[in-house]
Formats: structure tokens, C-alpha cells, sequence
């Protein structure tokens, strides 16, 4: 498997594994399926690991599942969680918390679930705007001094709060959504990181499965999935963005490969410090996703690709978290 260098030399697979969607809100979940997937995973040398408290139905049930996964091969993984999203927790009345007893508390329930000593890059999930980035940074960075964490990671921070936090610590890693069809880091976000040192982790680097052709309407999905409310899978953005996807299962078909394969290349394509992180509870998808790093796109491909535009509707639902 190839590797890739984040910030602070933080060396993980090419490729790596959102475990998200094993425990909620993409529909029926198995968890035998899904701890399958992680063996299989790391046999194929995937062992770069995402997930973080609030996934799961129950607060912290998808670091249980993946803690179960891992027990007895913790060295084989490089682990990375995240904290922030509070309103779940049942330890804040504030939707996103940074506070630093919130940062202090939530890392040592984290190992707790998730059944090991440290993680190699935790994550603060969401910014929160009501306490000041080095304040929680500072919380952070004592739990690299406590040996419980490794690196530290941002997620969905604009450049300036990048900045302000790498100044108290060094940050190894931003997470934000990025793929062919959301290239909001792309300029201020992506030219900071490369200033500072610092990786990109692309999260839905396949466009929530629209842009695989895993689904072309969400009429295929069940009641409880998420997307069936997305504002890019409702309404009249739905039409719109379908043919975004065609164009990209064009290019697949010329080349012989899959539309997940092409998106996942594009995204690898992007620079040696950008990891996608594509999620699946599947096997059969993994193993897909994982031959993506044999797709070499020719400056034609990447061309079209490139042209296939932003797409129809926003990220989320209600966007006042992302980009703080």
C-alpha cells in the first residue's frame, strides 16, 4: 500500500477508511459486515481509520465498533477520532463545545470506547465559535504532552482559525469535505495548509455515493438515510447534479473503470499531502475503492474532470458549522 505524509510527519496509508456510515444514518447497518470490512481493510493495507464520538445511533457507538474491530492489532493502525459535536454527548448543552474541560473529558472517554491508550490524530470535529481556537487548542495539545494523542487535527476551519491554532500547536491535519463536485478548500483553505505544513483529509471525497452511481435518486435509499433530506439530493438539485455524475461514469466507461475509482483518482491526483478517506461498511466496495490507487489519470481525463463544475445545493442542511 502507498503511503502519504501529513503534517509533522504523520505517515498513513494513501487511502483510508471513514467508518461513519457502519454505525448510522446511511441506512441499515451490520455490524459484523462492517468489522469485516476493517479486517479487510488492513489486509489490503488501509490502516488509516476515521471515526469520531458523535457517530453512531447511540453517542459513541461507532469508536465501540471500530475499538472492537482493532482489539489485539492496535499497531497496525493509525487511529484518528473526533470530538466537539456536543449535543449528544450528554455532557453539554451547547451544540458544539470546545471548552477546554469538554476537550479534557472527551479524549479520555474516546480511549475509553475505543479500547486503546492513545489515537494518532484527534480531531476537533466542529470550531466552536464561542471559545476562543487557542483555548482548545491548548487543551488539545495537553493531551499530546499526557501521551494520550499523537497529532492534532481540525476539521471544516477556515484559514485564519488555522492559522490561530497552529500557532499554539502544530496542527498535522485539516478534515473538510473535497471531491470533484466540493472544492471549498481549493485557494485560501489549501494554500494556508501547504504554507504551514499542514495535510488535507478529503471526507466524502465520492459525493456521499452519488457521484460512485451508488444511487441516482433517493427514492433507492431507505426512510432512515440521511441523504434522503440533503439539499443536493432534493428538489430540482437533484436533476441538476445527476448529470454531473454521468459526466464522471463518461470518463469511467472510456477508461474501463469504475466512477468511484475516477473520483478517488481525481482526488489523489491533487498532491501527495491530500489522503481521501471514502466510507463504506461493505467489502466489496472497499476492495473497489482500495484499486483506485492504480488509476493513473491522463492530463485529458483530468481536464475533463476538472470541467464538470460545483455542484447544485449546499454541503449541509444548515451550513453555519463548516468553514468557521
Amino acid at each position: 500500500m502507498q503511503t502519504r505524509t501529513l503534517g509533522q510527519g504523520l505517515v498513513v496509508s494513501a487511502e483510508g477508511l471513514g467508518c461513519m456510515g457502519m454505525s448510522a444514518w446511511y441506512g441499515e447497518t451490520d455490524e459484523q459486515e462492517s468489522i469485516a470490512t476493517i479486517h479487510r481493510a488492513i489486509e489490503l493495507g488501509i490502516t488509516f481509520l476515521d471515526t469520531a464520538d458523535v457517530y453512531g445511533q447511540d453517542f459513541g457507538g461507532n469508536e465501540r465498533l471500530v475499538g472492537r474491530a482493532i482489539a489485539g492489532r492496535r499497531d497496525e493502525v493509525v487511529l484518528a477520532t473526533k470530538f466537539g459535536n456536543a449535543a449528544r454527548s450528554g455532557r453539554s448543552d451547547r451544540g458544539i463545545d470546545g471548552r477546554p474541560e469538554y476537550v479534557r473529558a472527551s479524549i479520555d472517554e474516546s480511549l475509553r470506547r475505543l479500547g486503546v491508550d492513545h489515537v494518532d490524530l484527534y480531531y476537533q470535529h466542529r470550531v466552536d465559535r464561542d471559545t476562543p481556537i487557542e483555548e482548545t487548542v491548548g487543551a488539545m495539545a495537553e493531551a499530546v504532552a499526557a501521551g494520550k494523542v499523537r497529532h492534532l487535527g481540525l476539521s471544516e476551519a477556515s484559514a485564519a482559525t488555522i492559522r490561530r491554532a497552529h500557532a499554539v500547536h502544530p496542527i498535522a491535519a485539516l478534515q473538510s469535505e473535497y471531491s470533484l463536485w466540493s472544492r471549498e478548500p481549493e485557494g485560501e483553505i489549501l494554500d494556508t495548509l501547504r504554507e504551514l505544513g499542514i495535510g488535507l483529509v478529503a471526507y466524502s471525497p465520492l459525493g456521499r455515493g452519488f457521484l460512485a452511481g451508488r444511487f441516482s435518486s433517493t427514492d433507492e435509499l431507505a426512510d432512515d438515510d440521511f441523504r434522503k433530506r440533503h439539499p443536493r439530493f432534493t428538489g430540482d438539485n437533484v436533476e441538476r447534479n445527476r448529470a454531473l455524475a454521468e459526466r464522471v461514469q463518461a470518463v469511467a466507461e472510456a477508461k474501463g473503470v469504475t466512477p468511484a475509482q475516477i473520483s478517488l483518482a481525481w482526488v489523489l491526483s491533487r498532491g501527495a499531502d491530500v489522503v481521501p478517506i471514502p466510507g463504506t461498511k461493505r467489502r466489496t466496495y472497499l476492495e473497489q475503492n482500495a484499486a483506485a490507487l492504480d488509476v493513473a489519470l491522463t492530463e485529458d481525463e483530468l481536464e475533463q474532470l476538472d470541467g464538470i463544475g460545483e455542484a447544485a445545493g449546499d454541503r449541509y442542511a444548515d451550513m453555519s458549522t463548516v468553514n468557521r
